[in-house]
C-alpha cells in the first residue's frame, strides 16, 4: 500500500491527466457535416406522413451519469466529501496569480460540478510554495483565490456561494523542498463549506 504522500501525489497526477484529457477532447472541433440531399416534396397532402399523436407523458430529464443522486455524494457529510473532493485544485505557475489555459480548464470543470449541486457553498483557499516571505505569499495566495473566484462568477456561479481565504505558504500540501512539491503547493484549493 503506498504511503499517504504517494497516494495524494498519485491522485493529483491522475486527476490532472483526466482534466487535461477532458479539456483537450472538449476543445476539438467536430468534423464538418455534409448535408444530405433533401427528399423531393410530396405531390399531395395525402402523401404527407401522419403527425404523431400527442403523448400525455413528459419525457424524462437527462441527468449527467457521473452526478446522479446514486453517486454517493448526496448522502455524505462535508468532511467525507472534502476528504475525496470532487473539486480539482487549480494550479499556478511560479509567482503568478493568473489562470493559464490548464487552470481555466480545471475551474470550468469545477463550475459544471457546482451547477450540478447548486446548494454547495465553497471556500477557495489560495496557497503558495515555501519560497518568498510569509507576507508576500499571503498576498499572492489571496490574489490566486480571487482570480479563481472571479472566473467562477464569469462562468455563472453566484458570488454568494464563493468565499476566499489565503494561507500563503503556511499549510503546504506537499512537505518536500523540491520543484515537484512547490508546483503542487501553488494552488487554489476548493473546500465545500456548506451543502
Amino acid at each position: 500500500m503506498p504511503s499517504p504522500k504517494a497516494a495524494r501525489w498519485l491522485r493529483f497526477v491522475m486527476v490532472t491527466v483526466v482534466v487535461c484529457g477532458v479539456h483537450i477532447s472538449c476543445s476539438r472541433q467536430p468534423p464538418p457535416v455534409t448535408p444530405e440531399a433533401s427528399p423531393p416534396p410530396p405531390e399531395s397532402a395525402s402523401d404527407l406522413p401522419a403527425a404523431p399523436e400527442a403523448s400525455a407523458s413528459v419525457a424524462p430529464v437527462a441527468v449527467s451519469p457521473e452526478l446522479t443522486p446514486d453517486d454517493g455524494i448526496v448522502g455524505r457529510s462535508l468532511e467525507e466529501i472534502n476528504r475525496e473532493s470532487p473539486l480539482i485544485p487549480a494550479l499556478f505557475v511560479f509567482d503568478s496569480s493568473e489562470l493559464d489555459e490548464r487552470g481555466r480548464g480545471v475551474v470550468e470543470a469545477n463550475s459544471e460540478l457546482l451547477r450540478e449541486y447548486p446548494t454547495w457553498v465553497v471556500t477557495i483557499e489560495g496557497h503558495c510554495d515555501e519560497r518568498g516571505t510569509a507576507e508576500y505569499n499571503l498576498g499572492l495566495g489571496e490574489r490566486r483565490a480571487l482570480a479563481v473566484r472571479r472566473y467562477l462568477v464569469e462562468l455563472g456561479i453566484s458570488e454568494d456561494r464563493l468565499r476566499t481565504v489565503s494561507y500563503g505558504k503556511e499549510f503546504p500540501f506537499e512537505p518536500e523542498h523540491d520543484e515537484a512539491a512547490w508546483a503542487a503547493n501553488r494552488r487554489a484549493h476548493f473546500v465545500i463549506t456548506a451543502k
